[in-house]
């Protein structure tokens, strides 16, 4: 277990999750998958704060990827990170909003479990809140091993493994 693991409940994040979509009904412990893949990331990598989590639809998160990225289409996830990540416990990280609709087409397209994709789609966001990216090759890839070994603590396997082996 990593260190971070152990730290006094204080000093994890507060994450509030917030359902905007009624297809959320649906996958009704959605909520509580995003707050444990979430919590399984800051043990792994820490930032006290507060995450905001939006589960929302495809229509509002494609509103928000054209008004944010200039993209007129659903994403599965988007991740808004605060202005100054380094600041006091209490300061707020960031939102995050996932899209019900995307993540369901993925996770069927994929063969994968519903909630393995979302609690995937809800690290990769928080690991955006905290510092993390994929525009680099090498980013892509510390970003990714990370990913991976915070899904393995949860007993979800590695969703980059098509690509590994990839020609």
């Amino acid at each position: 277990m990593p260190a971070a693991a152990t730290k006094d409940a204080q000093t994890m994040p507060t994450i509030d999750v917030v359902i905007e979509a009624d297809a959320w009904a649906a996958y009704g412990d959605a909520e509580d998958i995003v707050r444990k893949a979430i919590e399984a990331a800051a043990a792994f990598e820490n930032k006290p704060g507060e995450v905001a989590v939006m589960l929302t639809d495809d229509a509002t998160i494609q509103q928000l990827n054209a008004q944010w990225r200039g993209m007129e289409k659903p994403t599965n996830v988007l991740a808004f990170p605060a202005s100054d990540v380094s600041a006091a416990q209490d300061h707020h990280l960031g939102d995050i909003a996932i899209a019900c609709e995307t993540v369901a087409r993925e996770a069927e397209a994929e063969n994968k479990a519903f909630s393995d994709h979302l609690a995937h789609l809800a690290i990769h966001g928080y690991l955006h809140l905290i510092g993390f990216d994929h525009e680099t090759d090498d980013e892509a890839c510390r970003m990714e091993s990370l990913e991976t070994r915070i899904l393995s603590s949860l007993a979800i396997a590695d969703p980059y493994t098509d690509r590994k082996f990839a020609d």
